[in-house]
C-alpha cells in the first residue's frame, strides 16, 4: 500500500489473525510492503506470502521467491505462483490461508468487546460501524455503549457483510460484521472505539489506534462563499469514513471563509480533493501544501506553525526548526545516479545504502518533510521508470533558513500564494511563480504589477501589460502637442483606474503554486 495510507492498514490489521502478502514476481518487494509487512509482524499475524502476475513477460519468480524465503524463512518452493487476472492458482491459496492462518481467539461468555475499525455515514441507517467481535455476542438488537465516547447506542440492524449487507440475529466472538447504530452525528462514535453490552459491559476496552499525526496541511476553501455549510458537512461526513483526516475553521483575506486540513501526505490530499468534488459536488480551491514547523522565537517561546500565515515577524525569531525524514528508497542499480541527482537537488543528505541482491539495492537518505510532500514521488517515479519504490518516517526537526515567499498582484500581497522556502531556493521559486502568475492573471485596463518578496526586498517583478485603446487613431497628422495631450489624459485615467481597481485572481493562479515543480 502506499505509504499515506498505512494507517488504512493497520486498522484492518487489528481485526485479523492472518495477512496474504501478495509480492509483484516482475518488481521483487517495495519499501511500502516492507513497512507494512513489519506492522503486520508486529500484530503477530500468519503471514501467508504469494507471487502475482506470473504470467508478465519480465516476471522473475524465483529471484523474487529467494528474496521472500530470506526476509520471512518462508520456504521458497511453497510459495504459490498466481495470476489474479486470469485466476491462476487461485485455489491454492484460499487453501493456503484455510490451513495456516488460525481460528480467532476470544471468550464467547466474556462480556462483549467489539472493535470498530471502521465506519462510514449512510442516510437511512445513520452511522454504520464495521465491527470486529473479540469476546461475547450480540443477539438481536440490544441497547450497546461506545467505551470511549460513552454513547448509548440502539442499533437498527447487526450483520455480515458477504460483502454486501446481510442482517443476521448473532455476530458472536471472533466474528467481523456491522451494526446500523442509527446515530445521526458522526461525532457520536469513533474508529478504534469498543463497544460493549449497556446492560453487563465490559471492564476494560480493548487497545485502539495510535492516532496519526496529519504531516502535510493545506488551506481548502468553496469557489463560491455560500458553500460554505455545505463544505464543512461534506467534510464531517470525509472524517467519519477516513479518521486520519483533521480539519479546523480559518478565514483568507483572499479566499474568504474555509478550513485548515491535516493529511498523511500529498497522496492523501488528492484522494480527498477528489472525493469532495465527485461524491459531494464540491467546487473548491486548495492552497500550496506546507508542513509543520516550529519557530523559536526571540522571547524563548516556541510556536508551532503549518500555515505561511502564522509565520510571525522575521525580528521576532530567533530560528526555525523544520521536520526531517529517514527515507528509504528501493531501486533497480541503474537508477541510483538519477536518484542521488534528484535527492541532492532537493536538501537531501546520504545515510547508507544495501545491496538486496545483485540487481537491487535500498539506499537510505535523511531529507527536510517540506521537500518530500509537494512531488518528489512523481519525479523520483519518472526518473526510475517507475521501478524505484520509497517510504519515509519522521526522524526529528533541525533548525533551517526557512522564509517567508508572498506574492504581490498590483502591489497587494495574496496571502493565499504564501509558501513557506528555504532561503536558498527563493530566488528560484519567486522567479518561477511570477512568471506562471504572468500567464494566468488575465489582462486588465491598466498595468497590473506581479512581485515576488521575501520581507520587504522584492526578488522578482513582471508586468502584465494594460490593455489600451489607440486614442490617436483620429489624428492624422497635425500638432505633436495634441497627440500627447490625449496620452497624457489617457495615462492619468489609467493611473485613477488602478488605484482603485481589484484585480481578480483565477483558480488557476492557486493550483498553480502546487505544481510549481512540474517543468
Amino acid at each position: 500500500g502506499h505509504v499515506d495510507f498505512s494507517y488504512e492498514v493497520n486498522r484492518a490489521l487489528q481485526a485479523c489473525e492472518g495477512a496474504i502478502l501478495v509480492v509483484d514476481a516482475s518488481q521483487g518487494i517495495q519499501a511500502q510492503t516492507m513497512a507494512h509487512l513489519f506492522a503486520a509482524l508486529e500484530q503477530d499475524l500468519t503471514i501467508v506470502p504469494v507471487l502475482n502476475k506470473i504470467d508478465l513477460p519480465a516476471a522473475q519468480p524465483d529471484e523474487v521467491a529467494q528474496e521472500i524465503e530470506d526476509l520471512l524463512a518462508y520456504p521458497a518452493e511453497d510459495i504459490p505462483h498466481i495470476s489474479a487476472k486470469s485466476g491462476l492458482n487461485i485455489e491454492t491459496v484460499l487453501k493456503l490461508v484455510v490451513e495456516q492462518v488460525p481460528p480467532p481467539k476470544g471468550d464467547t461468555e466474556a462480556p462483549l468487546r467489539a472493535l470498530v475499525f471502521d465506519c462510514y455515514y449512510d442516510s437511512y441507517k445513520g452511522v454504520i460501524a464495521h465491527v470486529r467481535v473479540f469476546d461475547g455476542a450480540i443477539s438481536g438488537t440490544p441497547r450497546l455503549k461506545a467505551m470511549i465516547s460513552g454513547k448509548q447506542i440502539e442499533p437498527l440492524e447487526i450483520g455480515v457483510l458477504t460483502p454486501a449487507m446481510l442482517p443476521t440475529s448473532q455476530l458472536g466472538a471472533g466474528e467481523v460484521g456491522y451494526i446500523a447504530t442509527g446515530l445521526k452525528s458522526v461525532q457520536d462514535i469513533d474508529v478504534g472505539d469498543t463497544i460493549t453490552l449497556a446492560a453487563n459491559p465490559a471492564k476494560q476496552q480493548l487497545p485502539g489506534y495510535v492516532p496519526m499525526k496529519p504531516m502535510v496541511f493545506a488551506g481548502l476553501y468553496p469557489t463560491d462563499a455560500d458553500d460554505y455549510n455545505d463544505l464543512r458537512d461534506a467534510l464531517e461526513k470525509l472524517q467519519l469514513n477516513d479518521a486520519a483526516l483533521v480539519y479546523e475553521a480559518e478565514t483568507s483575506q483572499a479566499l474568504g471563509f474555509g478550513f485548515r486540513l491535516g493529511f498523511l501526505g500529498l497522496f492523501h490530499m488528492e484522494i480527498i480533493q477528489e472525493r469532495l468534488e465527485r461524491e459531494y459536488d464540491m467546487d473548491i480551491i486548495f492552497t500550496a501544501p506546507s508542513v509543520e514547523y516550529r519557530v523559536l522565537m526571540t522571547d524563548g517561546s516556541i510556536k508551532v506553525i503549518d500555515s505561511p500565515a502564522e509565520l510571525p515577524e522575521p525580528t521576532l525569531i530567533a530560528h526555525v526548526e523544520e521536520p526531517w525524514c529517514e527515507l528509504r528508497i528501493f531501486t533497480p542499480a541503474d537508477y541510483i545516479g538519477p536518484i542521488m541527482d534528484l535527492v541532492t537537488k532537493r536538501r537531501g543528505e546520504f545515510k547508507n545504502q544495501t545491496w538486496l541482491d545483485s540487481k537491487r539495492i535500498e539506499m537510505a537518505y535523511m531529507m527536510p518533510l517540506s521537500e518530500i510532500i509537494v512531488d518528489f514521488y512523481n519525479e523520483l517515479k519518472a526518473r526510475t521508470r517507475g521501478y524505484a519504490s520509497m517510504d519515509y518516517t519522521l526522524d526529528e526537526y533541525r533548525p533551517s533558513d526557512m522564509v517567508k515567499l508572498d506574492i504581490l498582484v498590483n502591489e497587494h500581497p495574496v496571502d493565499a500564494l504564501s509558501i513557506i522556502v528555504h532561503r536558498d531556493d527563493a530566488y528560484t521559486k519567486g522567479q518561477r511563480l511570477v512568471s506562471k502568475m504572468k500567464d494566468i492573471i488575465p489582462r486588465q485596463m491598466f498595468k497590473v504589477p506581479i512581485q515576488a518578496a521575501v520581507g520587504n526586498k522584492v526578488i522578482s517583478r513582471a508586468n502584465v501589460q494594460a490593455l489600451r485603446k489607440d486614442v490617436l487613431a483620429k489624428c492624422y497628422g497635425g500638432d505633436i502637442t495634441r497627440k500627447r495631450k490625449l496620452l497624457e489624459k489617457q495615462k492619468a485615467g489609467k493611473k485613477r483606474m488602478k488605484m482603485v481597481g481589484a484585480v481578480e485572481i483565477p483558480q488557476e493562479a492557486f493550483m498553480s503554486v502546487l505544481r510549481l515543480e512540474d517543468e
